[in-house]
């Protein structure tokens, strides 16, 4: 595996503003780091490349999830925490300079088998550090029965893009006030509270800097390095600015949103249904869909609307309506884990 490194001379790079920047002292905004995947994913070569960054505390929210009912948006305003939204699915992240976050860019596009090898890998590192250290569940990687680290995944141009948190160091009551996870959902995992679920790099290994840890990974994940070059760094800040955009971060949440029911999924993840209806046009008759909208932290494979939801507009508001819509549909390769039955089933409950 290559890594992709920002720097080789005193971490010296320009800026959006052509001044020189330190990426160790002054880390650049999430949007950066993101748009970085995207630009080794679209325009390098075949191959495999991983990468390693942190940010000032930032609250980082799936694609699918709705940040007001998500996200402690006034704690975050209060505490000076940024808030973006990636294009991954999956749950809410909270991340700052003792969160390392870790990018891996792969030829392959198939999530599972992407998934466990990526999570295998990094499970052996931290073994290889005398660490209870397993993959589990659908994108996590344990020490013992405590998470240090959670991925997201999604496809972009043929390529597999995975990335998520390593915790070395935490925060909890902080990560707990600043994320809103429901109740539902902490149920399902068994676990009363966000301090619960977590454990850190530094909790097992107190004598191992942030530094030493960093350097260690990436020795035993990586066999070379890829030097970005200033015309990296140029098209990376093009992409990154998408990621800045109010029409972005808040979309069609910006009112607030529509939350409608919510139900879990075991294996599949929490959702939360909107149904815009087209009223029956006499009683006994059924309305019609004139848009379904779906927000969680399911893992989303491919696009929503084009993949599945665009296909219910003008259907019958009936379970079986809506099965045949998707008849000729894949609801799985869209969201992982997802049958068209129980999307028909979340639609009309």
């Amino acid at each position: 595996m290559i890594y992709a490194a920002l720097n080789e001379n005193n971490c010296q790079l320009p800026s959006h503003n052509g001044q020189m920047t330190d990426d160790r002292e002054n880390p650049r905004p999430l949007p950066f780091y993101l748009a970085m995947e995207e630009h080794l994913a679209r325009n390098y070569p075949t191959g495999e490349y991983f990468f390693m960054w942190q940010v000032e505390p930032t609250m980082i929210f799936g694609r699918c999830q709705n940040p007001f009912t998500e996200v402690n948006l006034e704690f975050c305003r209060k505490e000076g925490i940024q808030t973006y939204r990636r294009k991954s699915g999956g749950g809410c992240v909270y991340a700052d300079m003792n969160n390392i976050m870790f990018s891996h860019v792969t030829t392959s596009d198939k999530v599972t088998t992407t998934f466990s090898r990526y999570c295998r890998m990094v499970a052996e590192t931290l073994r290889e550090l005398g660490l209870d250290a397993s993959a589990t569940g659908r994108n996590d990687v344990v020490i013992g029965d405590r998470k240090v680290s959670g991925n997201a995944f999604y496809h972009l141009h043929g390529r597999g893009i995975v990335h998520g948190t390593m915790l070395y160091d935490a925060d909890p009551a902080r990560m707990s006030q600043a994320i809103t996870p429901s109740q539902a959902k902490l149920r399902a995992k068994g676990v009363s509270s966000v301090r619960s679920h977590i454990t850190t790099i530094r909790e097992h290994l107190p004598n191992l800097s942030i530094g030493d840890f960093k350097r260690f990974c990436r020795e035993r994940l990586c066999d070379s390095t890829q030097v970005m070059t200033s015309d990296d760094i140029a098209e990376i800040s093009r992409i990154a600015r998408e990621y800045f955009t109010d029409e972005w971060i808040w979309g069609r949440y910006g009112n607030g949103g529509n939350t409608g029911h919510r139900r879990r999924i075991d294996g599949v993840g929490e959702f939360a249904v909107s149904t815009d209806l087209i009223p029956a046009p006499e009683p006994g008759m059924a309305a019609t869909i004139r848009k379904v909208n779906l927000q969680g932290d399911f893992f989303l494979l491919s696009d929503l609307d084009e993949g599945l939801l665009d296909r219910l507009k003008g259907v019958k508001f009936t379970h079986e309506a809506v099965l045949k819509a998707l008849s000729d549909s894949s609801p799985g390769d869209v969201i992982a884990g997802l049958t068209a039955d129980t999307l028909a089933g979340l639609i009309v409950p």
